[in-house]
């Protein structure tokens, strides 16, 4: 048996839900009666915000969700996305994180894979702020 699951949105707010994209006049809860591929506004990351590898690899995976009518092609640009990054990062935290991303999205759950992806945000911060050349003052 589905579970229900209630989303609010605030007045302007915009939920992608299988691909066809709302935006609320007002304050408003959804129930959401089945199972269904969405992604919150506040989630959605834009073309401009992709300034790190982890970032890139996160739109690639968020279009699984935001344009489910590609969803193969994304889920193979994603695979040679992850790919790349395997053999580029050395941090090993990193690399288990990515591994468990593939994971994620192999069964299916893209929505988790997000979110692991947006918790490793900062690790990558760290990593590419060691990894940049030192300016003299």
């Amino acid at each position: 048996m589905t579970k229900s699951m209630h989303i609010s949105l605030k007045a302007g707010e915009k939920l992608f839900l299988n691909g066809a994209v709302f935006q609320a006049d007002r304050k408003v809860t959804l129930e959401l009666l089945n199972d269904a591929t969405f992604l919150l506004e506040s989630h959605v990351m834009q073309p401009e915000d992709t300034t790190t590898p982890l970032r890139q690899l996160y739109f690639v995976a968020q279009s699984l969700l935001v344009d489910p009518a590609n969803a193969d092609a994304a889920r193979r640009l994603f695979f040679r996305h992850l790919a790349a990054l395997m053999t580029t990062f050395s941090n090993p935290a990193i690399l288990l994180n990515l591994d468990a991303v593939g994971r994620l999205v192999s069964e299916g759950r893209a929505f988790e894979a997000l979110k692991a992806l947006r918790g490793m945000f900062p690790q990558e911060e760290v990593v590419l702020a060691c990894t940049q050349p030192h300016r003299a003052a």
